[in-house]
């Protein structure tokens, strides 16, 4: 089977991360391949923040924990090391679409290089507070981005669950 068919069916989002921080050659690696996401007209309209500084990890995962509303101590990414978010320029009509396919290249690049991977939700909520509001302004970022997701990246702690069946009625040929 193609390698690339290969990985887009043998992906699965990981729930159990190891500690052990991802290798710098992997994450470049995975980050060049959300920059190639298509996007419509080839604006480019997302950006990724790579997270990889622990502090900063533990307060997203803390407001991220707190707008899901889970108790005290709940890790919503999982233990992953590393964090991408993914934000889109608002001004651009496709930007939801862009950042969900830079998604998608973040999570099949991270696959193919034995890097395990989940897309955690509420990126939207984050930085629309004065939370997410503030990392933008630390970082120099201006704009009005809305935040599309999380990719929590590491390496799993157990095997991956086999696929769940496809259901039957997935495909209609014309």
């Amino acid at each position: 089977m193609n390698e690339t068919l290969k990985v887009l069916e043998t992906r699965r989002s990981c729930r159990n991360f190891k500690p052990d921080m991802i290798k710098d050659e992997e994450l470049k690696a995975i980050l060049e391949a959300g920059t190639f996401a298509p996007t419509g007209m080839g604006r480019q309209s997302p950006l990724i923040i790579a997270v990889t500084d622990k502090k900063l990890r533990d307060e997203l995962a803390e407001e991220n924990r707190k707008i899901g509303g889970w108790s005290e101590g709940f890790d919503p990414f999982y233990g992953a090391p590393v964090i991408l978010i993914v934000l889109a320029d608002k001004s651009v009509f496709t930007h939801i679409y862009d950042g969900s396919l830079v998604m998608g290249n973040l999570m099949n690049a991270a696959e193919s290089l034995g890097v395990a991977s989940i897309w955690i939700h509420r990126a939207k909520e984050e930085f629309d507070s004065e939370f997410g509001k503030n990392i933008l302004k630390k970082l120099g970022i201006e704009g009005d981005f809305e935040g599309i997701g999380h990719c929590a990246l590491g390496y799993a702690a157990e095997p991956a669950n086999a696929p769940a069946p496809r259901k039957g009625n997935y495909v209609y040929y014309v």
